[in-house]
């Protein structure tokens, strides 16, 4: 049997976006259910690039669309904790970016969960792969991990 993977600390990020859990984010079983933790990881990702002034959803002539995510669950999350994100690039290319994200519960040191998602930089007409924008590329080689 294979080792099972450790979470992820604070020290494995570039950098960190504040999130906050919401009552309706808890399911039966008293914890945040699953499909809540891709939707911090989009608000994480998209608000980073919405702060920067990088990214507007509605007028942007590129933006990336997602075409692989994945997620790992090493501990449970629920309202009303306080959520962080930790956010790094594990890989850019041309055309596309692999974001990797913690979600850190509260103060803690180590992720509950830890995820990514592929992005496909695509002209907004059309949706035809395109060049990272130069803005863009330069801010995503900041988050990149060494």
């Amino acid at each position: 049997m294979a080792d099972r993977p450790t979470a992820p600390n604070r020290a494995d990020f570039a950098e960190f976006y504040p999130l906050q859990t919401r009552w309706n984010d808890n399911d039966t079983y008293g914890h945040m259910n699953n499909v809540v933790h891709y939707a911090l990881f989009d608000t994480a990702v998209n608000g980073w690039l919405i702060e920067r002034g990088l990214l507007d959803p509605l007028t942007s002539p590129a933006f990336g669309l997602v075409v692989e995510t994945g997620c790992r669950y090493f501990g449970e999350m629920q309202f009303p904790d306080r959520v962080t994100a930790g956010l790094r690039v594990a890989h850019l290319g041309k055309s596309s970016v692999r974001m990797e994200l913690g979600l850190f519960r509260n103060d803690e040191e180590h992720a509950s969960a830890e995820g990514f998602f592929v992005h496909v930089y695509v002209e907004r007409k059309g949706h035809r792969p395109t060049a990272i924008p130069d803005d863009i590329r330069e801010a995503l080689a900041m988050l990149q991990t060494r």
